[in-house]
């Protein structure tokens, strides 16, 4: 009768915390997508109304022209490589289930790609809020010059310092990419405390 070979079983903190890896690794990817695929709609919108021209012949002039959009797609460019980052958690799930312990990725291995993620946001959103910033002064510097008195403009140079609805979508667009890097930083953190909650 021959013996059944038996896989050697996984270690305790190794079947804890995969599920947490597939779990926020799925999340984070799937939140991050949604609002990356939102901002990135917003911002075309805003880039060809941008380029309609108001009554006149005067540019329709929206913050997306400002130094502000620069910054806010730096952030949704990081934003892109945030979903990659949380890909590679669920993919490093699978990894852990390995049977073979030479298979496995090592502990300081998973802290590693946990902390480069965690940068990762950290600087797309820093990215963000710059843009943040910027968009918030072209708007105040609008107000400032609107026209006393009403919304009636004579002048066509006078649209461009009016605020339109397109201003508002650019913040809307660079508040989602603010918000799904806020959603990766918390996930690295959490997975960055579930992975060293047994050292020591």
């Amino acid at each position: 009768m021959t013996e059944r070979f038996e896989p050697p079983a996984l270690p305790p903190s190794v079947r804890r915390v995969i599920p947490q890896f597939r779990f926020f690794g799925w999340a984070s990817f799937w939140v991050q997508l949604v609002l990356a695929v939102i901002a990135g709609l917003i911002f075309i919108f805003a880039g060809f109304s941008a380029s309609v021209r108001a009554p006149g012949g005067a540019a329709a002039g929206s913050s997306g022209s400002g130094p502000g959009i620069l910054f806010a797609v730096l952030g949704l460019i990081a934003l892109g490589v945030s979903i990659y980052w949380s890909f590679r958690y669920t993919r490093l799930a699978l990894q852990l289930q390995s049977a073979n312990p030479n298979l496995r990725p090592k502990r300081t291995t998973a802290a590693n790609l946990l902390r480069q993620g965690l940068m990762l946001n950290l600087t797309g959103m820093g990215f963000s809020l710059v843009g943040a910033e910027s968009i918030a002064g072209i708007l105040f510097g609008k107000i400032l010059s609107q026209p006393q008195g009403g919304f009636v403009v004579s002048d066509p140079s006078a649209y461009t310092r009016i605020i339109q609805p397109v201003d508002i979508f650019v913040v809307l667009g660079n508040t989602h990419i603010t918000f799904a890097h806020f959603i990766g930083i918390v996930t690295s953190l959490w997975l960055i405390n579930s992975v060293n909650k047994d050292e020591g």
